[in-house]
């Protein structure tokens, strides 16, 4: 699992194939993956995932059943082949940002 993100421009321009097909194969950087945060680097600490572990199922309730504009965090329900969204925000130049896990439901 890694976690992915796109940004939405309302104001984008629109392209043909041809012409994205053009702009791929005429641009001068390379593209490359990131690669995710080794385990070493986020150790678990002793103890940390016990009684808290738990307590997840009733925290998630709570919180589900809150209004939507006071939850604080997207609620998603994705079905098999969908994939979860993690975060969702308004850019300040009014571009919308998306941020999922890349493995499928």
């Amino acid at each position: 699992m890694a976690t992915q993100s796109f940004t939405l421009d309302p104001n984008a321009t629109t392209y043909t194939d041809d012409q994205i097909v053009g702009k791929v194969n005429t641009a001068t950087a390379q593209i490359t993956r990131a690669s995710s945060v080794a385990a070493a680097a986020r150790p678990i600490a002793d103890a940390e995932v016990t009684t808290a572990k738990l307590d997840t199922g009733v925290a998630k309730a709570n919180l589900d059943a809150m209004a939507d504009t006071a939850r604080g965090y997207v609620k998603t329900s994705p079905t098999s082949g969908q994939f979860k969204v993690i975060a969702v925000e308004r850019q300040a130049d009014g571009k919308l940002k998306v941020e999922y896990d890349d493995v499928a439901v």
